[in-house]
């Protein structure tokens, strides 16, 4: 894997102006490496369109959107249970079983190879929203043009910059200590295809007719990918724009609380209360702060799968809240 140039400084950025030497990290991807990126990106959209037109005048079938819904959130909480809060932030402790399954699950969800992922958000939360940060809306300053190109980058041109993350750097104890998260991350491709089998396989088998099977492939396939690959990405854009800032963060940190996103994305818009503690196993702190990842972790805990959870204590929730507010009051947030 490729190491990454050191980050410009940023000591002296002020949290307003564009990110210096920006300009000279887009473009450059391999023709290739874009190419398939690409491909991951454009084909769930083809295949949007599709659905619309198989399904005109016939609707969707049952089972497609049950399918759709299984392999959501099997492979949406691989994603923000595993990939997420266990393997990057070390919220808790799995079982080995419960680990690679959470991996797997993880990697069928078409956002790259489980190290590669830790490394980035690893590296998101070293520098965040300021020069470093590889996927920051505000990377081009906070003026209204820069803000909408910063959107756009955050939520999706970052994939195409020539900004590589070191997993050597970022994610050593995956690489080097993990054999079981090493092999995972080696075989995405194949599990990428397995999560596109899968739903085509169960669709044929349920419907008896390989007509089935296709719109199963693509509503419970392609569309969910495509679903799913937008919600996260919305954590990277939207929750670092627009939502709430109750709780204290580090720097130039503008993560956000963002309800709308907070079922679909199993929690993760909880962005803002993630930043500012990011170990915790619960993102969401408060009332009606819905977080189904840290409800699954805590049946995990409950069944002895995971150990060593680290939730927040209720008077450390308290505090928290009520520093916030005095600096919400006095302008500082």
């Amino acid at each position: 894997m490729r190491l990454e140039a050191p980050p410009a400084s940023t000591e002296a950025y002020d949290g307003r102006s564009p990110f210096p030497h920006t300009e000279q990290h887009l473009g450059g991807v391999p023709a290739r490496q874009a190419a398939l990126t690409a491909a991951i990106v454009v084909a769930p959209f083809i295949a949007l369109g599709a659905g619309i037109w198989l399904a005109w005048g016939e609707g969707i079938t049952l089972t497609d959107l049950l399918l759709a819904l299984v392999f959501y959130v099997v492979t949406g909480l691989g994603v923000t249970v595993g990939f997420h809060r266990l393997l990057t932030h070390r919220s808790f402790t799995a079982r080995p079983w419960l680990r690679v399954t959470l991996a797997v699950a993880g990697s069928m969800s078409f956002q790259g190879n489980l190290i590669d992922w830790v490394a980035v958000h690893r590296r998101h939360h070293a520098f965040t929203d300021q020069p470093g940060d590889p996927h920051s809306p505000h990377r081009y300053g906070t003026g209204p043009g820069g803000q909408l190109r910063g959107l756009a980058h955050a939520h999706l041109g970052w994939l195409f910059t020539s900004e590589p993350t070191s997993a050597a750097r970022y994610a050593p104890d995956l690489l080097r200590n993990d054999p079981a998260m090493l092999r995972v991350s080696r075989a995405f491709p194949a599990l990428c295809a397995i999560s596109l089998l899968l739903p085509f396989a169960a669709g044929w088998a349920i419907s008896g007719g390989l007509y089935g099977g296709l719109t199963a492939f693509i509503w419970a396939g392609l569309v969910r990918v495509a679903l799913l690959q937008h919600v996260t990405w919305s954590v990277n854009s939207l929750c670092h724009m627009i939502g709430e800032r109750p709780h204290r963060t580090r720097g130039h940190d503008r993560s956000t609380d963002l309800w709308p996103l907070a079922l679909l994305s199993f929690g993760e818009s909880w962005h803002n209360g993630h930043h500012s503690l990011p170990s915790l196993a619960r993102h969401g702190r408060g009332p009606r702060r819905i977080d189904p990842s840290a409800a699954v972790i805590k049946l995990f805990e409950r069944l002895n799968w995971a150990t060593d959870v680290h939730w927040l204590p209720p008077d450390a929730l308290q505090h928290r809240r009520t520093v916030a507010g005095k600096r919400t009051l006095r302008g500082t947030t």
